[in-house]
C-alpha cells in the first residue's frame, strides 16, 4: 500500500466519550518540543475545563523536552516533574528513555500563513528529522505529531510541486510507520477558538491496523447531534471584571499587555474578539499584540479605541482550554508566546484518547483492556 493511499482515505474515527479505557499498566510516552505541556496535559487528562470533567488517561509522559526555558519552567511547576531544556538537535539519544509513543508538535513558525514560509528551508523547519531519529530510537509503536495547517500548502522549493506535509509524510513512512494526516479544528471538540491543525498519526508497520481519530463533538449551529460551538463569551466572561482577584492566577494588572491600539488600520493583534462565536486563533508571535477583549468597545465610537483592554494571560489560556489551576509563573511575555504556542489541552486529550483506541486496536504484544459502545464511525 503507497503512502498516498495511508494519509488520502477518509480518516476512520471514533467517539472517544463512549470509551472505557481499563489498562494493567500506564502506556509510556516521550514528549518532544513540549513547550508548557498543553498536549502532555491532555494526554495525562483528570483536569476541569469550563465545569467539565476531562478523566484521567492511561498514559505516564517519562521524558519531556523542549528549548524554551520559561516554558520548561512553567512545565516542571504544573506536572511537577524535571523536564530536559536541550535543543532536540543537540539531545543524546542515549538520555531518552525508551517508549511506546512519541509525541510532539515540531516547530510552525516556518511553515505558517502568518510567517515567512521558509518552510523546510531553514534548520528550524527540519526539526521533525529529528523527531524521527527519536522516534526510531524509543522504538515507539506509535507517534502523534502536530503542526499548523499551512504545512499543507507550503512548498519543499519553488521548482518541485510537492508540498512540506507531503515531503514530511513520507520521511515518516521510510521510517518505518504507516502515517496518516488529518486537519482538527479545536472548536470542533469543545476549545473556545477556532485552531486548525494537521495532526499526523503514525503506527509502525508491524503492527498495523487501522487508524482513527477523534469524532467532532461540536459544529458551528450544533447540527447532526452536535453541541454548538463554544464562544468567547462562554469562556472568558465571568473574568472581565476580576483583574487583580487574588483568587484567579495569571489575570493581574501585570497580566496584560499594554500594546498601542492603531484606529484604522488592519495589523496583528489591532481587533477584538468577537464574543458570541469562538476565539480567533491565539498565536505565538503576537509581540504583545494579541487581541482586545469583546467588551473593550466604546458604544458611541465604534473606532475609538482608547478603551480597549487586551486579553490577559488567563483569558488567553481560558481560549486555549487550560485548566484554571495551570499556573503560568513566568513574565506575561513569555506566558502569551508559550500559551499560543500550545496544543489545546482539550483537543489534546482527545487525541489521546484517539491514539489509545488506535494502539489497543493493533497486534501487540501485550492486551490493553478496553470497553467500548457503539462509537466508531
Amino acid at each position: 500500500m503507497s503512502i498516498e493511499t495511508y494519509y488520502k482515505d477518509k480518516p476512520l474515527e471514533v467517539d472517544v466519550h463512549k470509551l472505557k479505557l481499563k489498562n494493567e499498566r500506564k502506556i509510556n510516552v516521550v514528549s518532544l518540543f513540549s513547550g508548557c505541556g498543553g498536549m502532555d496535559l491532555g494526554f495525562r487528562g483528570d483536569f476541569e475545563f469550563l465545569g467539565q470533567t476531562y478523566e484521567e488517561n492511561p498514559f505516564n509522559i517519562i521524558f519531556a523536552n523542549d528549548i524554551f526555558s520559561a516554558a520548561m519552567k512553567v512545565y516542571e511547576h504544573n506536572f511537577k516533574h524535571k523536564g530536559v531544556e536541550e535543543s532536540i538537535s543537540e539531545m543524546d539519544l542515549n538520555s531518552i528513555p525508551k517508549a511506546d509513543i512519541v509525541i510532539g508538535g515540531f516547530p510552525c513558525q516556518d511553515f505558517s500563513l502568518a510567517g515567512k514560509r521558509k518552510g523546510l528551508m531553514t534548520e528550524r523547519g527540519r526539526l521533525y528529522e529529528h523527531m524521527i531519529r527519536v522516534i526510531k530510537h524509543c522504538d515507539a509503536k506509535m507517534f502523534i505529531a502536530e503542526n499548523v495547517d499551512g504545512i499543507r500548502t507550503n512548498k519543499t522549493n519553488k521548482s518541485i510541486n510537492l508540498s512540506a506535509l507531503d515531503k514530511i509524510l513520507r520521511d515518516f513512512e521510510n521510517s518505518g510507520y504507516v502515517v496518516q494526516y488529518k486537519v482538527l479544528n479545536a472548536a470542533d471538540y469543545g476549545v473556545p477558538q477556532i485552531r486548525k491543525r494537521v495532526i499526523i498519526f503514525g503506527v509502525k508497520k508491524e503492527i498495523f491496523k487501522a487508524i482513527y481519530y477523534p469524532l467532532a463533538t461540536h459544529d458551528e449551529l450544533g447540527e447532526l447531534g452536535r453541541k454548538p460551538w463554544k464562544t468567547s463569551k462562554n469562556a472568558i466572561d465571568d473574568l472581565w471584571d476580576k483583574i487583580d482577584d487574588p483568587a484567579i492566577l495569571n489575570h493581574t494588572s501585570r497580566d496584560y499587555s499594554r500594546a498601542k491600539f492603531y484606529p484604522g488600520k488592519k495589523m496583528q493583534g489591532n481587533n477584538r474578539i468577537s464574543m458570541d462565536r469562538p476565539s480567533c486563533t491565539i498565536r505565538a508571535e503576537h509581540h504583545g499584540n494579541i487581541e482586545a477583549h469583546y467588551r473593550t468597545q466604546t458604544p458611541e465610537d465604534e473606532a475609538n479605541m482608547e478603551g480597549w483592554r487586551r486579553l490577559s494571560v488567563r483569558e488567553c489560556a481560558r481560549l486555549q482550554s487550560f485548566p484554571d489551576d495551570f499556573n503560568f509563573i513566568v513574565s506575561a511575555s513569555s506566558a502569551y508566546k508559550m500559551i499560543g504556542n500550545a496544543v489545546p489541552p482539550v483537543l489534546g486529550w482527545h487525541i489521546a484518547r484517539a491514539a489509545f483506541y488506535t494502539l489497543s486496536m493493533s497486534k501487540q504484544d501485550y492486551q490493553v483492556e478496553l470497553e467500548l459502545e457503539i462509537a466508531i464511525n
